[in-house]
């Protein structure tokens, strides 16, 4: 109870410090005018459930998603449109005007906080490792694949897990780029890679859905740092995203952002004992 009570303590002054810094007149942004206009935000997302989604008939869902449509409905904005991109490309797409915010999981990084404006903290997570029952290589951290000359490890291309593994001492082709989740899955089963890595939540799902008992789970991975995003909005876009920042901490407050989020298995409490500055700031 003393956790959770200081969890609270941190959410609550957090919340104070968006709305009280958050402008009331920025729903006159031309770029939010702007998306009020078209009808909707397009998003850019990386199908990695559960932080998002595409079902067959293309709508997109996944936790991240479900926030900012919520949010931008709020702000008078009546739909999210998505793309599927991969986490090396989002950012660069967003600067290049082909997405108006990234929703997709994408962990706040001070080099990312410097290409990009961040919502507040939205989605947190840690690091898994998908391998074969009964860990044959005995993986534990990414040091120790590195420690393996023959051993390879899968990571979405641009992502975090690809730069901790290079980090870690993985040489560059031992770091296999894999497009999507089911094709990271699939190349642990047959064997041509030894791990694949994304966060826990993503691993849970795969696992879930491939119903494979001959797959192990390893998280959270040793020496890997507990990671949140949040929404990504490009430079110079602030007021879009100091508007979308009091809608969420409106949702924060009211408990409808606990709604959204826990039942895809992510922790409001969590979301809401950091925030952006710090995460940032973070060596």
């Amino acid at each position: 109870m003393k956790k959770l009570g200081t969890l609270a303590g941190v959410a609550g002054l957090a919340l104070s410090a968006v709305l009280a810094a958050s402008i009331p007149g920025s729903a006159d942004d031309s770029k939010l005018e702007q998306l009020k206009s078209q009808g909707f935000a397009r998003l850019a997302i990386a199908n990695e459930p559960p932080y998002t989604a595409v079902a067959a008939d293309g709508k997109v869902s996944g936790a991240a998603p479900d926030v900012a449509r919520e949010i931008f409905k709020r702000l008078g904005v009546a739909d999210v449109a998505a793309s599927i991109s991969e986490y090396g490309a989002m950012i660069p797409g967003l600067q290049a005007g082909r997405f108006d915010v990234v929703t997709a999981g994408l962990f706040m990084k001070p080099e990312r906080c410097a290409a990009v404006a961040y919502s507040e903290p939205v989605l947190c997570d840690a690091e898994a490792m998908l391998v074969k029952k009964g860990n044959p290589k005995g993986f534990k951290s990414y040091e120790d694949v590195a420690k393996d000359t023959s051993a390879t490890i899968g990571a979405p291309g641009g992502g975090t897990e690809e730069k901790l593994a290079l980090n870690a001492g993985v040489p560059r082709e031992r770091v296999i780029v894999v497009p999507d989740g089911q094709s990271g899955l699939k190349m642990v089963q047959d064997g041509r890679i030894d791990a694949y890595s994304l966060p826990v939540l993503s691993i849970n799902d795969l696992m879930k859905k491939a119903a494979d008992p001959n797959l192990e789970v390893i998280a959270p991975v040793q020496g890997a740092p507990v990671y949140c995003d949040g929404a990504a909005f490009k430079k110079g876009d602030e007021t879009l995203r100091d508007a979308f920042d009091v809608e969420l901490a409106k949702m924060k407050k009211s408990g409808e952002f606990a709604k959204i989020i826990e039942p895809y298995g992510f922790s409001a409490a969590a979301a809401m004992s950091t925030t952006r500055d710090k995460l940032c700031a973070a060596k």
